[in-house]
């Protein structure tokens, strides 16, 4: 069955999901084969286009939709309204999916619970939705308040970071999450400049950074403000955090021939993402036995030979598809388990 689908950006709302057609391709053998009890669960739902197309090329499936994000979550929920009886919105950051599945309460929740999860993707890092919102302050090229919540409601923001984290903890955040070069110089430089005045907006951290950033690596290692905005971003967001935690949830919850995609922009997020795979698809038969010891063959299966990456035509389409890498793993064997609050560390 083919999963394209008529499709452009005015039907997106302006936003065009990376690699769209792709994503359905591979969870649809998975989401064929479940039929009428097929449930997909699009763990980063943003403005809600990943979901739509699901909705649209698999006309028997229902789909659980999770942001953090309660504006996003509102506006995509109106957006698909249409298909109010296959859809359910979840609020929630995208690792409790199973406890939301546990706690039931809708239809598409309990059969999720019941039979188990045919597809799920994750489409990692910050949506294109939110850095339109200049307001939250993701963007570095526009004067915002330095906040950088997906989840408007939790306490710490990245001024909060800014203004009191040690020279110790700014520069390990900077080096870890943004492989910020100068994250010590960087750190150094914060700690001074706060002793002034708090931080609270962009602009004054941008202006820092190209103070103390040297001009040779400004002319050729791209926007100085780049790196550092996207580490303060995962931090504010506990964001690899939540992948870690995830992959277990999303994988004991598919069926048998169930599938995960997940869609990651930075190393650090494929490097989560490749590793557990790995371990999951691994035997725990010890190395040189003759045959497979019942109980240790790999309960999972990867779907994409290594990263998938973009075509240049879904470059063209969507220049944020330039970095994605593309990984997907498949059920094999076992029954599903749903995990309730706390019962995944």
């Amino acid at each position: 069955m083919s999963t394209k689908v008529n499709y452009d950006i005015a039907d997106n709302h302006g936003h065009v999901p990376v690699m769209r057609e792709r994503m359905a391709q591979l969870i649809a053998p998975a989401v064929e084969a479940a039929g009428d009890n097929a449930v997909i669960v699009d763990g980063t739902l943003g403005a809600g286009g990943h979901t739509e197309y699901f909705l649209k090329s698999f006309p028997r499936a229902r789909v659980i939709g999770v942001d953090r994000d309660g504006a996003s979550l509102a506006a995509a929920t109106r957006r698909l309204e249409p298909f109010a009886e296959r859809f359910v919105g979840v609020g929630r950051r995208f690792d409790e999916v199973g406890s939301a599945i546990a706690e039931g309460g809708h239809p598409i929740l309990d059969l999720a619970a019941k039979y188990g999860v045919a597809g799920a993707l994750f489409d990692l890092g910050v949506s294109s939705m939110q850095l339109d919102q200049v307001d939250r302050g993701f963007a570095y090229r526009t004067d915002a308040p330095l906040d950088m919540r997906m989840d408007p409601t939790q306490s710490l923001t990245a001024a909060d970071i800014l203004n009191t984290y040690s020279h110790g903890e700014i520069a390990r955040i900077l080096k870890t999450y943004g492989d910020e070069r100068f994250a010590g110089k960087i750190a150094s430089a914060v700690l001074k400049e706060r002793e002034k005045a708090p931080f609270d907006t962009s602009e004054r951290l941008v202006e820092l950074l190209y103070a103390t950033i040297p001009a040779a690596t400004r002319r050729t290692g791209g926007h100085p403000a780049k790196r550092t905005f996207q580490a303060l971003r995962v931090e504010v967001n506990r964001e690899l955090e939540a992948i870690e935690q995830v992959i277990p949830v999303i994988t004991d919850a598919l069926h048998v021939g169930g599938r995960a995609v997940f869609m990651s922009y930075q190393s650090l997020e494929d490097r989560i993402v490749k590793g557990a795979f790995r371990e999951l698809t691994t035997s725990k038969t010890p190395a040189g036995l003759p045959m497979e010891l019942p109980g240790m063959a790999p309960r999972y299966a990867t779907v994409t030979r290594g990263s998938e990456k973009a075509t240049a035509q879904e470059i063209e389409e969507n220049s944020r598809a330039a970095s994605v890498r593309v990984r997907a793993i498949e059920r094999l064997e076992g029954d599903h388990v749903i995990h309730g609050p706390g019962e995944v560390a």
